[in-house]
């Protein structure tokens, strides 16, 4: 059986070396086991259950991001529910927990609390929401069920069995949630069986060709990869009316606004993006390439799930502990995509892109020519971010950072669950792989450390400036906000623990 295994290959990136993706068991013990995981006493790492439904909800993610492109807001939600379908399934096997979504199941008697039964619990209710979210991969999620010895073409709801109560779970989850702010089936007027419609009718006042107002934001032209090129619309503009899981409302945390043109705040602000650009360092383009997230990208929910199965593998977690971290984890990812689309869509800010454009038109600096052409003098009309032109920045309004926002909140998320600073992992990438055309401009190998989860965070929303997506004050807003969504999330989790 080779469980334990099927998640490498969607690390196209060497990810989070520190402690390798090794099992405590060799390849030759696996080759030789026969028997089904759901017998072992107390798998640990990546051997538990809920570790390996953790990384099929990360393949999945890869998955949909290939076929749809990146919608970092949809998959949060998805990663953000399938989570919650373990938790409210893990619970009615403990002692104390209370479900978020799934109510009205009862406890399972205490002969009944096993770890077996935890397994085949939250293995349907994973299962079951899996197939909902990533409908598209519904054959490799049955593999791993059949894999771990369960049958797929159980429908049962009796809910004195393990495998009932996963089925009625993921059955209220999907129910609940299914008009839930989203819009995932269409349900919203003038959608005409589009899923995510914007059922709001979001304008931008500004568009690709000509840019009316300087402090909101402006759609840019991408390369379409066939010789022409496209203005994307703006992602999801409605994600703000979404239910969140703990929040009281989306805008419960809002920060005050950004800086705006003409002030001395943006116009230093500014200098920053443009001066690092100036200094690029290949240690810069691979930290902007990590975090950037690039093939078979899982987005910034995602990249903290792979982040926490990390302390999995570090601290030899058990089912129980995966299942409660990985839903305080994308609990908060998922509100707080939810809380940075209520700053953007609240504030419709400008991105560095534009106003780069505004303020230094006609002055000679120093920025990225575009794939091939390396770095040198430009006019500053043809300022860029380092970012290849299929994908030149974020279709979305800059303040806040998402990328900060939910690095920030997960890094916290994971400090008060540790009760610890202390991260550890490391994540090597080839300089300019992601992002130059030409092997000739690669840079060489680099090492990323990330000691603690604060810093990893501070990383990730510094990597968004270095890349010229944000300037700083959407990142420092952006991180703080995470962490209020953080605190918030760990008040809701503790409650739910029951204890």
């Amino acid at each position: 059986m080779k469980i334990n295994k099927f998640c490498i290959p969607l690390l196209t990136l060497l990810f989070l070396t520190a402690c390798g993706a090794g099992s405590e068991n060799s390849d030759d013990s696996e080759n030789t086991r026969t028997d089904s995981l759901i017998t072992e006493a107390e798998a640990t790492g990546e051997n538990n259950v809920a570790y390996i439904w953790g990384a099929a909800a990360l393949q999945g993610t890869a998955m949909d991001t290939e076929r749809f492109k990146p919608r970092p807001t949809v998959t949060s939600r998805y990663l953000g529910l399938i989570c919650t379908s373990m938790f409210d399934a893990w619970s009615r096997y403990d002692e104390t927990a209370i479900p978020l979504i799934a109510t009205g199941i009862e406890r399972a008697a205490e002969a009944e609390q096993t770890i077996t039964n935890k397994e085949i619990a939250i293995s349907y209710a994973a299962y079951g929401t899996l197939c909902e979210y990533y409908y598209s991969d519904s054959v490799y999620f049955a593999s791993i069920m059949g894999d771990l010895g369960y049958d797929i073409n159980n429908h049962s709801m009796d809910q004195t069995t393990p495998e009932g109560v996963g089925n009625s779970v993921a059955k209220a989850i999907i129910e609940t949630r299914m008009n839930d702010g989203s819009n995932q089936y269409a349900t919203h007027a003038g959608s005409d069986g589009i899923q995510y419609f914007d059922y709001t009718n979001y304008q931008p006042v500004n568009n690709a060709d000509n840019n009316t107002d300087i402090n909101r934001w402006q759609p840019k032209y991408f390369d379409d990869g066939k010789g022409g090129r496209y203005a994307p619309g703006c992602l999801t503009p409605y994600w703000q009316l979404v239910q969140p899981l703990a929040l009281d409302s989306a805008a419960q945390f809002r920060p005050g606004p950004p800086p705006l043109v003409g002030s001395d705040q943006l116009a230093q602000e500014l200098v920053e993006v443009i001066s690092i650009q100036d200094g690029m360092t290949d240690y810069d383009k691979g930290l902007v390439e990590f975090m950037r997230d690039g093939p078979q990208s899982v987005q910034q929910a995602g990249h903290w799930l792979k982040f926490a199965q990390h302390i999995s593998r570090r601290d030899k977690h058990t089912l129980d502990d995966d299942v409660k971290m990985y839903f305080l984890v994308e609990m908060t990812a998922m509100d707080g995509f939810i809380a940075s689309w209520d700053a953007k869509m609240h504030y419709d800010y400008a991105r560095p892109f534009q106003l780069v454009h505004e303020y230094y038109t006609g002055k000679i600096i120093t920025g990225w020519k575009g794939e091939g052409q390396g770095f040198g003098e430009i006019d500053g009309k043809d300022w860029r971010p380092y970012s290849p032109a299929i994908f030149l920045c974020p279709p979305f309004p800059s303040y806040v950072s998402g990328h900060s926002t939910i690095s920030g909140g997960c890094a916290e998320a994971l400090r008060l669950f540790t009760g610890s600073e202390e991260f550890g992992a490391e994540a090597t990438i080839l300089a300019g792989e992601l992002t130059e055309t030409d092997p000739e401009f690669y840079g060489d190998s680099i090492v990323l450390k990330f000691p603690t989860f604060t810093e990893a965070a501070e990383m990730a929303g510094q990597s968004r400036v270095m890349g010229g997506y944000h300037i700083q004050a959407d990142n420092v807003a952006g991180l703080q906000l995470g962490r209020d969504v953080a605190h918030k999330a760990w008040e809701v989790y503790q409650k739910h623990l029951g204890k």
